[in-house]
């Protein structure tokens, strides 16, 4: 599982604010060309797409509230090694393109068998 990160502050988000409104949407129409490349390349490796993630809410023993963490979106991807399936990431538009600060990469283990 490869979860995508950012945060609201950072000098990349910084940058991404401080361009006009005519700069963002080209550097968006950039990303997202990137992006879709990016997926073309890495299609057979895709398991799942994933989305962009919303607002977060905190269940625990002391009940729900909201929260907020790094999480923007997320995407499950099959490779031969988890060395691999993160190599798959490497200059990805999320954080080159876009002012995301990183992808990180989990193997997404087997259940423990409860025979």
């Amino acid at each position: 599982m490869a979860v995508y990160t950012g945060s609201a502050s950072g000098a990349e988000k910084e940058k991404w604010k401080a361009m006009n409104a005519e700069q963002r949407k080209a550097r968006e129409h950039a990303g997202m060309e990137a992006w879709e490349k990016w997926g073309k390349a890495h299609q057979k490796a895709i398991v799942e797409n994933g989305t962009p993630l919303g607002k977060t809410k905190r269940v625990s023993a002391q009940g729900i509230s909201d929260s907020k963490n790094n999480i923007a979106a997320y995407t499950i991807v099959q490779a031969e090694s988890h060395e691999a399936a993160a190599k798959m990431f490497e200059n990805h538009p999320h954080f080159t393109i876009f002012p995301g600060d990183a992808v990180e990469v989990m193997e997404c283990l087997p259940l423990p068998d409860r025979k």
